[in-house]
């Protein structure tokens, strides 16, 4: 049979309010403190998280709502939000929202009533209505990868338009004008993403045909699919800019079924450097996403946030913290997938 909180009191002789002081975090003499911890390892006694959460009102659990968990990217962000929570004492409790903006919407509610401290969401919806539960609650919310534009809660991402901005720019800078652009205008990232694109053409003075722009989802098959219908293409463009991870896996595939060689006849930069960068042959060059750096920062201002209300429980007039959008700078990593080519657009020699 597991110990209580009885037997702790029988082998140390402290008080039950004591020992429960102990518990929840209380100030302590040094010695009450000292027989507490002996007695709890010599009783091998495990806190009871739901027992407590009823007296303390805190559960000890963050709600993660995430929009695909096959997605790579989103697996590996769950992993870093695990080991921040974890560190601090916390679990994590993941839902799925299949790409279902009702589905997210449903989550929250089934989360809210778990008694969760807080709620992380990679979210699938394009507005913040389906928060206003949580935010009404007093439930403290961090977006992660995606921002919804609203002031009521806080946002970690990426500074999407800027990355996509220079990814272009390395392509304009090894001499390609022929660029065409695979990418996504269903979810929020990916239109920021084109609009970083769209910005330093303008700004270069160029412009993509028609035929060059491919927008879908983020999705392999449309990755795949507007590939081949550059590869096609009587006159194809010369370097290709890739949206996201799933885009990249989709294009390489249909590359590397054709007679195209990269970058020998095709250049190639991407968004997202999840596995199949270091795949190919030759190695993509591609946007990096500080994926542990997002996850870090959202743990942190998510635990900020529980620790602001419970000092508002004791201090009414505590003043609370704006909140923020902390947008971090990702980076490129060259590989071998972009040449430099001469003004009449032909490769001339690989990088």
């Amino acid at each position: 049979m597991a110990a209580t909180i009885r037997d702790i009191k029988k082998v140390t002789g402290l008080s039950l309010a004591t020992i429960s002081k102990y518990l929840n975090g209380g100030n302590l003499l040094p010695e009450n403190r000292e027989k507490i911890e002996r007695a709890i390892e010599e009783l091998h006694y495990e806190v009871n998280e739901m027992a407590r959460g009823l007296v303390t009102s805190q559960s000890k659990t963050v709600g993660v709502v995430v929009f695909d968990i096959a997605n790579v990217f989103v697996c590996t962000v769950l992993q870093y939000l695990g080991d921040g929570l974890r560190a601090a004492g916390y679990a994590a409790m993941i839902c799925d929202s299949h790409n279902d903006p009702l589905q997210e919407a449903d989550n929250i509610r089934f989360l809210m009533g778990k008694q969760v401290d807080g709620l992380i969401v990679l979210p699938v919806a394009q507005t913040s209505d389906f928060l206003n539960p949580p935010i009404r609650a007093g439930i403290p919310v961090v977006l992660l990868d995606r921002s919804l534009g609203d002031s009521r809660v806080d946002c970690v991402k990426v500074d999407n338009q800027t990355a996509a901005a220079e990814a272009l720019r390395l392509l304009v800078e090894y001499g390609h004008r022929r660029i065409a652009i695979i990418g996504s205008d269903t979810v929020i990232t990916g239109k920021e993403r084109l609009e970083g694109c769209f910005q330093l053409l303008k700004e270069m003075n160029l412009a993509v045909p028609p035929e060059y722009l491919k927008l879908g989802n983020h999705s392999i098959e449309h990755g795949y699919q507007s590939m081949w219908e550059l590869l096609r293409l009587r006159k194809p463009p010369t370097a290709v800019f890739l949206g996201n991870f799933e885009i990249i896996l989709g294009a390489v595939m249909a590359v590397n079924e054709s007679e195209f060689r990269c970058p020998a006849d095709l250049s190639i930069v991407g968004f997202d450097d999840l596995i199949v960068s270091n795949l190919s042959n030759p190695r993509l060059s591609v946007v990096v996403q500080p994926l542990r750096s997002m996850a870090d920062e959202t743990v942190r201002l998510l635990l900020r946030r529980i620790e602001d209300i419970r000092n508002a429980g004791s201090n009414p007039d505590a003043e609370q913290e704006p909140h923020m959008e902390l947008s971090l700078r990702a980076q490129i990593v060259e590989g071998g997938s972009i040449a430099h080519i001469k003004c009449s657009g032909r490769a001339v020699n690989s990088n």
